[in-house]
């Protein structure tokens, strides 16, 4: 079974309380996204491996160290935008991917409308970023795409989960590590994670 990585640290909570508070304005809001994604790759990358390589300094010859694979961030469209830049801010050599999902809303199915991969994702490690891990069916959907490029080395990262969400996806990709910033209690009734942060996508783009 998969790893579930729950961030705990004062400045990720510090600003997980700005992005949960309802009167936060789009424009702090998209901010202080963006920098806990940036945050939260700390954690992520811990267990990167890395390979020598020979350098020069000022002073002499030494030897330093290289991530050993090629970086992707994959972010579910439309809210996993929001954390893009905070990542790659810490993983600037990282290449980005993007996959598109709308719910079926008789069947409330996911598909597929946009999909666009870097050609060497097969080989590289990728991070498939959605800030909301509710009920999980985009996260799923979207990894079982990738998973169909070759990849191998797939983490899900996002802000908040559920424990429907992380049980579903353990379930249907049980070599998936999951990184959250925080767990909340529980779905309610609308599909909506408790306590939440309401719709991420339209506190970002301010289309509510």
């Amino acid at each position: 079974m998969s790893k579930v990585v729950i961030l705990n640290h004062p400045l990720i909570n510090h600003k997980m309380a700005k992005i949960r508070d309802k009167r936060t304005g789009t424009k702090e809001f998209r901010e202080s996204v963006s920098e806990v994604g940036g945050l939260i790759t700390y954690e992520i990358t811990r267990d990167f491996s890395t390979k020598p390589i020979t350098i020069e300094t000022p002073i002499c010859e030494t030897t330093a160290y290289e991530l050993e694979k090629q970086v992707v961030i994959v972010p579910i469209l439309r809210a996993g935008l929001g954390m893009v830049e905070g990542i790659h801010n810490i993983i600037p050599t990282a290449k980005i991917g993007h996959i598109g999902l709308y719910r079926d809303e008789e069947t409330l199915q996911p598909h597929v409308y946009y999909a666009k991969f870097p050609k060497d994702i097969a080989q590289s490690t990728v991070l498939v970023v959605d800030p909301m891990l509710a009920t999980a069916g985009s996260a799923a959907k979207a990894i079982e795409i990738i998973k169909q490029k070759g990849a191998t080395d797939i983490r899900y990262v996002g802000l908040v989960g559920c424990p429907e969400g992380i049980e579903r996806l353990q379930r249907e990709h049980p070599d998936v590590s999951i990184y959250l910033a925080a767990l909340d209690s529980h779905l309610n009734e609308q599909g909506y994670i408790v306590p939440g942060l309401g719709d991420c996508g339209d506190r970002l783009f301010g289309t509510k």
